[in-house]
C-alpha cells in the first residue's frame, strides 16, 4: 500500500526524498506543490524530474480525497461529506460571509466525550483523523483558494486526536506549508488536560473553550468529561497565560431554556471570566432528536448577553448557518 505525502511536514518529505537518492531540497519543492499549489498528483510536479516523479510514483501517491457530496444551505453554507480511512466518513462546513470564508474543520469520526447536544456525540467514537485527513478538508473543497479562516469545530474533540492536529496547525502557519497567520485560526476543546498545555505552549493559533454552565455540577451533568476534565481546572490552567496580545480566547456558551439562561447563570458566569481579557459567544441550541434539551427564548438571550456586557465582558450571539442542511453546531453527524 503507497504511503501519502499530504499531512507530511517538511522535514518528514526532506527524510523521505534523502532516502530515495534525491537531493534535499526535493522536501521543499514536494511542500510547495502540496500546500500552495493543491496539486493531486504527483505527475503535476513538473520541476521534479521524470526519473524523481517515477520514483516517488512507486512509493507514495498525494493523498487527496475528493468529497463525495455537498450541499448547500439557503444562506450560503455548504456542507462537504469526505471518505476517510476505513470506510468512515467525515463532514466539514464552508461558511462564506462578506469579508471572510471559514471553513468549519472536523479531527475526529464521531466523538467520545458524550455532549448531551450534540449529534457527533450521539455517533460515539470511530476514528481519529490522519494530518492529511485534516488538511485534505482544506485542499479540496471548491473554494480552497478564497479561505481566509478556519475554525477547529466540526467533529470530534481537537484536543483529544492532539498530536495530528498540532501537526495540521504546524502544516497550515509554516512559511513552507500554507503561509497562515495563527490568528487565522481557531481550536475548540471543552478542556482536554493535561493536552490543553501542549497546544497553549506548542501553538499560537486562538483558543475557544466549550463552556456552557459556570457551575461544575450542573456542567457534568450536560458534559460528561467534566469529570474527568473540572472546569477549576481548565480556569486555573488558561489564567496562566497573557490573553492580552494577538492571541484570544473566547468561551463557547449555549444557551438551553430554564437550565442555564438565568441572571444567576449570567452573574456567575461573568465571575469565573473576571479578569480575563476574553468573549463570550452565547450560541442559539439546535434541537436534536428525543433530546429533553431546548432552546432559551430570544428575550432570555438578549437579556443574558447584555447583562454580561454590563459587567464588563465583550459577548455576541453567533448567527445560526446552514441549520437547514444539518451543519449548524452540534448538528454534524456520519452516522450510518
Amino acid at each position: 500500500m503507497q504511503d501519502v505525502l499530504l499531512g507530511k511536514t517538511l522535514d518528514e518529505l526532506t527524510a523521505l526524498v534523502k532516502d530515495l537518492g534525491l537531493p534535499a531540497f526535493t522536501g521543499k519543492q514536494l511542500a510547495d506543490w502540496l500546500y500552495k499549489k493543491h496539486v493531486g498528483s504527483i505527475d503535476e510536479m513538473t520541476n521534479l524530474s521524470k526519473a524523481a516523479r517515477t520514483l516517488l510514483n512507486e512509493q507514495f501517491q498525494v493523498g487527496c480525497r475528493s468529497y463525495s457530496m455537498v450541499q448547500s444551505s439557503a444562506d450560503g453554507t455548504r456542507k462537504f461529506l469526505f471518505p476517510t480511512s476505513n470506510h468512515q466518513a467525515v463532514e466539514a462546513v464552508m461558511i462564506s460571509e462578506a469579508e471572510r470564508a471559514t471553513l468549519c474543520v472536523s479531527s475526529q469520526v464521531g466523538c467520545r466525550m458524550g455532549c448531551r447536544f450534540c449529534m457527533t456525540a450521539r455517533q460515539g467514537f470511530r476514528a481519529n483523523l490522519s494530518v492529511g485527513e485534516i488538511i485534505n478538508q482544506f485542499c479540496s473543497i471548491d473554494e480552497c483558494e478564497q479561505l481566509t479562516n478556519a475554525v477547529y469545530m466540526g467533529m470530534g474533540e481537537p484536543l483529544d486526536n492532539l498530536d495530528n492536529v498540532l501537526k495540521s496547525l504546524d502544516i497550515l502557519t509554516a512559511p513552507w506549508g500554507f503561509s497562515w497567520s495563527p490568528r487565522r485560526i481557531t481550536v475548540s476543546t471543552i478542556g482536554i488536560l493535561p493536552a490543553l498545555r501542549r497546544f497553549l505552549d506548542e501553538s499560537k493559533c486562538h483558543l475557544a473553550i466549550s463552556l456552557h454552565t459556570p457551575f461544575g455540577k450542573e456542567r457534568q451533568e450536560l458534559l460528561p468529561m467534566q469529570k474527568a476534565h473540572p472546569l477549576e481546572e481548565v480556569m486555573a490552567q488558561v489564567r496562566q497565560y497573557d490573553w492580552r496580545g494577538q492571541r484570544r480566547i473566547s468561551f463557547e456558551y449555549i444557551l438551553f431554556d430554564r437550565l442555564n439562561d438565568s441572571p444567576k447563570h449570567a452573574v456567575a458566569l461573568a465571575k469565573l471570566l473576571d479578569g480575563l481579557e476574553c468573549r463570550v459567544n452565547l450560541i442559539r441550541f439546535h434541537v436534536i432528536p428525543d433530546s429533553p434539551l431546548l432552546p432559551a427564548l430570544e428575550s432570555n438571550v438578549e437579556k443574558f448577553k447584555n447583562s454580561l456586557i454590563s459587567k464588563g465582558i465583550m459577548t455576541t450571539v453567533r448567527a445560526s448557518r446552514g441549520k437547514d442542511i444539518l451543519a449548524a453546531c452540534g448538528l454534524l453527524s456520519t452516522k450510518g
